[in-house]
């Protein structure tokens, strides 16, 4: 046990950690991050790891950016806070806005501000009913989204969310949530069954489902271009366009949720342009400040800010808003991160190192724990299976995605597992052999994965006779 004046013990002593087990946590410790250096984070005994999951899917200019740290400096100095409640503004909430609506899918018009994508989801659902009140439609407030879907942990937010530990004893979700499928083929591909008919048959069992309950019931449809804490799943070709043609049929919208993709994840500047979706409503996060400081958008079309200002109008106000909405430090530091993604020309980069990430990814599809390789971008996932021919995963007891897990770390990669995937995310200014330097590791670390596999009996020949 830590000496009690030291940081480890006062965080145990004192802090309660999201997505932790609070109870082993007593014991096991935290890691103490005390700085940062490009792509690499350093603890407080000094020890170097390669963030391969940039934080959360969120440090895309890497930990050590100066000119973000300028930008806040700069801004504190001038005005370190004020609100936008009541029409009152400030310079780089402006200046931010502005430029974001010059990078963003067409036909986005007016942007909503707020602190994580938890805010920006929750919020994008209230614009969903508010929006429908104000064109006269009020019983169109239901709002469809997918298995293994993650946007986020308000209450709205988590009911959309579709992870069993979001739910469980939190009695979520909320009404109004419906389900449909996630679109994978590996995993939720029957046998012997195509990608094409594979979309055809989960974008006709969406049709089906807004038919069973009511297309003049249901308010939008919400979707991470590729779902990110649900497994990193990659859509079939064809998918989008299908899911859009049958929304547009029922007059339904589509909230595309980039806290993950935007700006630059996927290799384009948003996974919208991607994947060709035509979002009504748009949540963005995480890059948005390379993480640097909290904030979130929500950017709506001109028809929904049109029916927004109307309504505002015959209420007398527009009774939504947080206080740290357009805070301007935050907002100066988003303003420089968006400069920094032009002039350095992120989008190529990532689009220059990406085939090389993704060649480096796929050459673990021959290892024998490993059933799928699959990613874009600076995205990707490996799906760990004790069976390749029946696509059978791990599951959490197990334990072979927490060893995976914990042998990276030993190797000098952090990385994120799940019991049946592992997950990577890399700042998007990583180079050649930092890429070497993760998937290395991750070879090691895959072959820990295994030894563990075998000793437990989950496969090979002591599987097999089971």
């Amino acid at each position: 046990m830590p000496a009690a004046n030291d940081l480890a013990q006062r965080d145990i002593d004192s802090l309660i950690h999201p997505y932790t087990n609070l109870s082993a946590h007593k014991t096991q410790g935290p890691l103490v991050v005390k700085g940062g250096d490009g792509c690499f984070i350093v603890t407080e005994d000094g020890t170097r790891y390669l963030e391969a999951m940039a934080g959360l899917w969120s440090a895309s200019l890497g930990f050590s950016e100066k000119r973000l740290v300028e930008a806040a400096h700069r801004q504190m100095q001038q005005l370190p806070f004020y609100q936008i409640f009541g029409g009152r503004s400030n310079e780089p909430v402006i200046e931010l806005a502005d430029r974001l609506l010059k990078i963003v899918p067409k036909g986005l018009s007016k942007v909503l501000f707020a602190n994580s994508g938890s805010e920006a989801n929750d919020q994008a659902a209230k614009l969903v009913w508010y929006y429908h009140n104000a064109i006269g439609k009020p019983r169109k407030k239901k709002i469809i989204a997918r298995e293994r879907a993650y946007h986020g942990v308000t209450a709205y937010a988590a009911s959309m969310t579709a992870q069993p530990i979001n739910h469980m004893d939190w009695d979520l979700p909320l009404g109004g949530v419906l389900r449909t499928d996630a679109p994978s083929h590996y995993i939720f591909g029957q046998d012997g069954e195509s990608e094409e008919a594979f979309v055809d048959r989960i974008v006709g069992n969406l049709e089906r489902l807004i038919l069973r309950e009511g297309p003049e019931t249901i308010g939008a449809f919400i979707a991470e271009p590729v779902n990110g804490g649900g497994g990193v799943i990659v859509p079939p070709q064809g998918y989008f366009a299908k899911v859009q043609e049958v929304l547009r049929r029922y007059d339904i919208l589509f909230i595309a949720d980039e806290v993950i993709c935007g700006f630059g994840r996927t290799g384009k500047m948003f996974g919208c342009d991607t994947f060709g979706i035509t979002p009504d409503i748009m949540t963005v996060a995480k890059a948005l400040s390379a993480s640097y400081m909290p904030i979130s958008a929500t950017i709506v079309s001109e028809k929904i800010a049109d029916a927004m200002e109307a309504q505002s109008r015959k209420l007398g106000n527009f009774g939504h808003g947080v206080t740290y909405a357009g805070h301007p430090v935050a907002a100066a530091v988003a303003l420089e991160t968006l400069k920094i993604y032009e002039e350095r020309d992120l989008v190529g980069m990532v689009g220059k190192i990406a085939p090389y990430f993704q060649e480096r990814l796929r050459r673990f599809t021959s290892h024998p724990i490993v059933g799928e390789a699959r990613g874009v971008g600076l995205l990707g996932a490996l799906q760990l299976v004790k069976d390749k021919a029946r696509r059978t995963s791990f599951t959490a007891a197990d334990g072979v995605g927490p060893v995976v897990q914990a042998a990276a770390q030993r190797h000098g990669v952090l990385l994120r597992a799940s019991p049946e995937a592992v997950y990577f995310s890399p700042p998007l200014i990583i180079q050649k052999d930092e890429v070497d330097t993760l998937f290395d590791a991750l070879a090691a670390a895959l072959d820990e994965g295994l030894a563990h596999a075998e000793e437990k009996g989950l496969i090979g020949m002591k599987a097999a006779a089971e």
